[in-house]
């Protein structure tokens, strides 16, 4: 690529951040919902594509240890798809609470964020501002792992901006977006299977600041998942109409 059509290439996807894209065929809309679920629901696909929801249940994390005021020290992603957000500050008090809660509720609450932006059109902006919040968290990532999925997930969503057609980065952007409300509830099913051997888990250690129990988190996390599927889903689904059935038909009789 020279130079000519870099800015050239460039340019457009800065007029393209601005204005909106057209809605894409229901086909894609809907496939790619199905194949979303697909990849949730077939275990080999799930324990790969986990590691983008532990990047949003991080970065809700991060993301939350920020806008209260902590110092956030770093993160790290595990090839297990766990991952570790550590911040400095005060052990308790709401700040401490509102970050721990953030995780789990992150991949749902993002999946419907990106779900408002494609239901307004915004296929670039969506792509874009992932490329945006994904950049922001490599520069806290601590290990080597972790900074091996934010630029492979990072890479994966710049070359569609950017090389791909309209067609490919409205199918990347639904795609993401399915994923994401989707893979938001399984997570908290994995959560409440597993306390009995985590003792550490996030709704426990809230259950230890609030003295609310832990299956009261563990549920409310399940409610947010699933409202924000629901709302999601309408949101994705609202340009999508039944295809009209042509019918050819000859003169009209009427029988007496």
């Amino acid at each position: 690529m020279d130079t000519a059509e870099f800015v050239q290439r460039g340019s457009t996807i800065v007029d393209r951040l601005s204005t909106t894209q057209a809605a894409p065929p229901w086909q894609l809309v809907v496939g790619t919902g199905v194949v979303a679920l697909i990849l949730v629901l077939f275990r080999p696909t799930w324990r790969i594509l986990r590691n983008a929801v532990t990047i949003a249940h991080e970065g809700g994390h991060a993301f939350t240890a920020l806008l209260t005021g902590r110092r956030l020290n770093g993160i790290r992603l595990h090839s297990d798809t766990s991952g570790l957000t550590v911040s400095s500050g005060k052990p308790y008090g709401l700040g401490m609470i509102l970050t721990m809660a953030a995780g789990y509720p992150a991949p749902a609450l993002l999946g419907l964020g990106y779900a408002a932006l494609l239901g307004a059109h915004r296929i670039t902006l969506m792509l874009w501002l992932t490329i945006a919040l994904l950049l922001v968290l490599l520069l806290k990532i601590r290990n080597w792992y972790g900074l091996l999925s934010l630029l492979v997930t990072g890479g994966v969503v710049f070359a569609v901006s950017w090389f791909g057609s309209d067609t490919t980065q409205a199918a990347l952007a639904y795609a993401a977006s399915w994923f994401l409300l989707l893979a938001a509830v399984r997570p908290v099913i994995e959560l409440q299977r597993n306390r009995a051997h985590e003792p550490n888990s996030d709704a426990d250690q809230l259950a230890h600041l609030t003295r609310i129990p832990g299956l009261l988190w563990v549920l409310t996390f399940a409610a947010i998942a699933l409202c924000s599927l629901v709302l999601g889903a309408r949101l994705l689904l609202a340009d999508v109409s039944a295809p009209q059935a042509i019918v050819a038909a000859g003169p009209l009789q009427v029988v007496r």
